[in-house]
């Protein structure tokens, strides 16, 4: 079995066990509810089973259990502190995963039920308190309710439905000596996927799919194998940050998200694919209106802000550096150059930027033709215009480009355009990207070749003579020539068509007749 076989058969065993959970939920609650405990509950298992493997290890010359060195005052001290400095929280024995499973198995003898869950998660927040990491562990839990009546009327039937998702989850296999998958990071990717598939057009605000998320992974890293930095201000759950990690070594992740769930979904999102959280540094308010990150600069910048978002666009900002030059604001109406203009202030000056965004940008006039007739002309910023499939997102039929941005560009090299609208799979619901999809626009852009009706690369001339338009149709034409239609052979046969007609009709006529159902 090859390895991409093997990792198609352990994701599909995956995602039964996690769709099975999830049929155990549905019908009490919607999905976007029955995601907050799924997800939640996993990320409790993670950060058990992160707390004993430390212990463990912390422990090993005693020759003693944790449980064992939990009664004694000075053990339970120094590892509180060895594990606050370590991973930044503090799980005690009583409320590991694995103790509250053992308690679940002893059925109606065990001593666990939902409070005893409530309880933990408690205290795993209040361990963090005073440290460190209090910030990033702040409200993690909030979106999973364990007194909603959803779960059940009384505390034995919500504890009942809760500990039968809790054996399942103990079921799933996260640490494998033969997995393919990230088993954690696939079962969370998983169930946000599911879940914004099924939300409509709010999903869209967190979840990026995977394969637009690796082209601008592999965007924002040409050239490069370790980035200081990389910042994403609209980072929803963290997904695109963590891509760009599977590129480069990435010693610090910066984002911002404006949605409360969604910010916890992040946080969660970077613990869970084991970055410390002396790594990341995830802020929970409005990028444009409420900046968190204002003096910084970042080596990589990626984006999928939320399309022609409204935002204030208050005189006020025309003071504001990230937006006084340009002379113009972006329309209240329309924010999407207003994310352009934010991400362009915090990209540093050997970065590259990559964000997602509605081809508006490429053609609207007023206020936005003037931001971006400075950013090329004046700046020369642009580096590429990638136009992508529609219906390729979640809750959005239409189609979407990649713009690329870098601030180390020399005054000839030229504007690379890609079309790469028609290379995709159709799915059921979406479009989706192929791997040899996103190769082709990621070899494109690094050689920067013209290929006959896919890419061009633009002077600096062109795009001037274009008034700064920068539809793609107008650089790479994909037009192809209609085949012509010989009239005469259609007519030929067509007349051969009614012979034959008349001749089935003439022998259907017999057949009736020899059966006496026909005068």
């Amino acid at each position: 079995m090859t390895t991409t076989e093997l990792q198609r058969q352990q994701q599909a065993e995956l995602h039964k066990k996690l769709w099975d959970m999830a049929n155990d939920l549905r019908g009490q609650m919607e999905a976007y509810e029955f995601k907050n405990y799924i997800l939640g509950l996993i990320f409790y298992r993670y950060l058990s089973e992160k707390t004993e493997t430390r212990v463990n290890k912390l422990l090993e010359e005693d020759k003693i259990t944790y449980e064992e060195a939990w009664q004694d005052e000075e053990y339970r001290n120094a590892l509180i502190d060895e594990l606050i400095q370590q991973i930044g929280y503090v799980i005690e024995p009583e409320y590991l995963f694995s103790n509250m499973i053992k308690e679940i198995e002893k059925g109606d003898q065990g001593k666990f039920d939902i409070e005893m869950l409530q309880k933990a998660i408690n205290a795993v927040t209040e361990s963090t308190l005073g440290a460190a990491s209090q910030e990033d562990f702040q409200n993690l839990f909030d979106d999973m309710d364990l007194s909603s009546s959803k779960l059940g009327r009384d505390v034995k039937s919500r504890s009942k439905l809760i500990a039968k998702i809790m054996v399942n989850i103990n079921d799933i296999p996260f640490h494998l000596d033969d997995a393919e998958i990230d088993v954690l990071g696939d079962a969370y990717e998983y169930l946000i996927g599911q879940f914004a598939a099924t939300a409509g057009k709010k999903a869209g605000e967190f979840y990026t799919p995977p394969q637009v998320s690796k082209i601008l992974a592999k965007l924002v890293t040409v050239g490069k194998k370790d980035l200081k930095n990389v910042y994403d201000p609209t980072c929803g759950s963290g997904s695109l940050l963590l891509r760009v990690a599977k590129e480069a070594n990435v010693r610090k992740f910066y984002g911002q998200e404006k949605t409360s769930t969604t910010y916890n979904l992040a946080r969660m999102n970077m613990l869970l694919h084991d970055i410390s959280y002396q790594n990341f540094d995830i802020q929970n308010a409005d990028s444009l209106e409420e900046p968190r990150h204002i003096d910084m600069r970042f080596e990589a910048v990626v984006a999928n802000p939320p399309y022609s978002a409204k935002w204030s666009a208050d005189e006020k900002f025309l003071n504001d550096e990230r937006f006084s030059a340009y002379g113009k604001l972006a329309p209240a109406s329309k924010a999407d150059f207003a994310f352009i203009q934010h991400m362009i202030h915090h990209l540093d000056d050997n970065g590259t930027m990559a964000v997602v965004l509605p081809h508006g940008v490429l053609f609207r006039g007023g206020a936005e033709g003037v931001i971006r007739k400075y950013l090329i002309q004046e700046k020369n910023y642009l580096d590429a215009v990638i136009g992508l499939p529609a219906n390729i997102f979640f809750g959005t039929t239409i189609p979407t480009c990649i713009l690329v941005f870098k601030k180390c560009r020399e005054a000839d090299d030229n504007i690379l355009f890609i079309d790469a609208s028609n290379d995709f799979e159709k799915g059921k619901n979406q479009n989706r990207l192929r791997d040899e999809d996103v190769e082709k626009i990621v070899a494109t852009y690094k050689s920067r070749q013209t290929i006959e009706k896919y890419s061009y690369a633009a002077t600096l001339d062109e795009v001037r003579a274009h008034d700064y338009n920068l539809n793609i149709p107008r650089y790479v034409d994909t037009f192809e020539e209609e085949q012509v239609i010989d009239l005469q052979a259609i007519q030929t046969r067509l007349r051969q068509i009614d012979d034959e007609i008349i001749s089935i009709d003439q022998e259907l006529k017999c057949y009736l007749q020899e059966l006496g159902v026909e005068e």
